[in-house]
């Protein structure tokens, strides 16, 4: 059966513990063992996005808290994953790049930051290699690392990727997911049923949920609070008493993305939609989030000195100033990403915009097999979440779709109610959870986290949820 075919089998040894990465082939073939009894585990990890290098320092804190060997990491990230102990091979944002016709520009340094990663990943002799979401560099880097390993007749690392490629969005997408299993050993997936049509289509799959859930936990966590539903509540009134937002200001919390290239293409627009918002909306202010990513970080300093509104810069990485932000503010404006999850879990609504080369863009329609763009929407399979898309993301249509969000209750209240039955989907499954023993959680809580799950899958044995 597919769903019986579990990770590569690993034996670590340290005083009486042993911990296991099994991997089996279609043929069910004894698991091979890889002779690491060399007293620690060394884990290679490559992130290409701040979505992805979030979503990767979570997993190495679980797989120092749940490890019983020492652990060693290497590999590609972010300052976040810095602060875990990794050493980046260099910036993360070299290949940080979005889009189609967008790329071509960048391809020769591309192909020379992988060939480095190639050989910083032979020379470490990783245990097991863990790849997460950038799907372009990751699945390359994948499939020539294991060519290499094939090439030299020696024994691979485990591959593990985290975060699925959406299959379900593009036309062949499922086709594409057989070609997959060559390269990649087990898939962590953190949306519901991807992991069942993934098996499906002989990948080993495991659903841990999704990593923005882990906001909650680290807000509750700083205030000592316990987790009744996944909802991130901040504190809007000290963040307005900090920042100096006057009582009865209508504040927007405007996330114009986290790569370079998408900030420089929405920010103008955010600003000339501000400029078209301040006479009809009393008292208007702008919260702007800065993604921890240094490019942006400058872009965005040296043009809101320009703005039309005032404005307060938010630093990113720190998760109780986001949601401090979003609890002041009255609705969000966003460039579509996993920040649509962050405000479904803020409860703040939102509109979504999205904006990118024209050749993308036609690409995109032409590919897609979905009519939405954000996450909330696919999953529940409603237009909740208004978009303003493509050669409709203008900032006329921006500003009279705010307007209408600011002063509409009714809409307010329907994307409210509407983000607590979106999140719950994201939430791991009962049966994921029941693979995993309580006592393997240190948290003051009755369930696992989603890094907890995906760092359980690594070192257990991938059994599939």
């Amino acid at each position: 059966m597919l769903a019986a075919k579990f990770l590569l089998r690993r034996k670590w040894k340290l005083s009486s513990v042993t911990v296991q990465l099994q991997r089996f082939s279609s043929s069910r073939t004894a698991p091979i063992d890889m002779a690491a009894n060399d007293g620690e585990l060394r884990v290679f990890l490559v992130a290409g996005e701040v979505s992805g290098d979030s979503i990767a320092s979570r997993l190495m804190a679980s797989l120092k808290l749940l490890s019983p060997l020492p652990l060693r990491f290497a590999g590609l990230g972010g300052a976040r994953m810095a602060s875990e102990g990794l050493q980046s091979l260099f910036p993360m944002e070299d290949i940080s790049v979005m889009g189609i016709w967008e790329l071509l520009p960048h391809l020769y340094r591309i192909r020379v930051r992988l060939n480095e990663t190639l050989e910083a990943a032979a020379l470490f002799n990783p245990h097991v290699v863990v790849t997460v979401d950038s799907k372009g560099f990751s699945f390359r880097f994948l499939k020539q690392l294991r060519a290499r390993y094939n090439q030299e007749k020696l024994h691979p690392p485990a591959h593990v990727h985290y975060v699925a490629p959406s299959f379900w969005a593009w036309k062949g997408g499922e086709a594409r997911l057989r070609g997959l299993a060559e390269f990649v050993d087990h898939l962590l997936c953190i949306l519901p049923n991807e992991d069942r049509i993934c098996r499906l289509n002989g990948l080993s799959a495991t659903f841990v949920g999704h990593p923005v859930l882990e906001d909650v936990l680290d807000l509750n966590l700083r205030n000592n609070l316990s987790v009744n539903e996944w909802r991130a509540e901040g504190n809007g009134k000290d963040f307005c008493i900090k920042h100096g937002v006057p009582s009865g200001a209508t504040v927007i919390s405007l996330l114009p993305g986290s790569r370079a290239q998408e900030v420089s293409r929405m920010l103008p627009i955010f600003a000339n939609t501000m400029e078209l918002l301040k006479d009809d909306v009393p008292q208007l202010m702008a919260i702007i989030h800065v993604a921890p990513n240094e490019h942006v970080e400058g872009l965005i300093a040296s043009s809101v000195r320009r703005w039309p509104v005032p404005v307060v810069l938010i630093p990113g990485g720190a998760t109780h100033l986001r949601y401090d932000a979003f609890s002041a503010s009255r609705v969000a404006l966003c460039t579509s990403g996993t920040v649509t999850v962050e405000l479904q879990l803020a409860r703040l609504p939102c509109l979504v915009a999205y904006r990118a080369h024209i050749l993308t863009e036609w690409f995109i329609r032409y590919k897609a097999k979905i009519q939405y763009i954000s996450l909330p929407n696919i999953l529940l399979d409603s237009a909740i979440i208004p978009e303003a898309l493509f050669q409709n993301c203008t900032p006329t249509n921006l500003a009279l779709m705010l307007k209408d969000l600011i002063n509409d209750d009714g809409c307010r209240e329907e994307q409210i109610l509407a983000a607590q039955k979106f999140v719950k989907l994201l939430s791991p499954s009962e049966r994921t959870k029941h693979n995993f023993p309580r006592q393997h959680s240190t948290r003051t809580r009755t369930e696992h986290s989603p890094s907890e799950l995906a760092a359980l899958t690594i070192l257990n044995h991938g059994k599939p949820s």
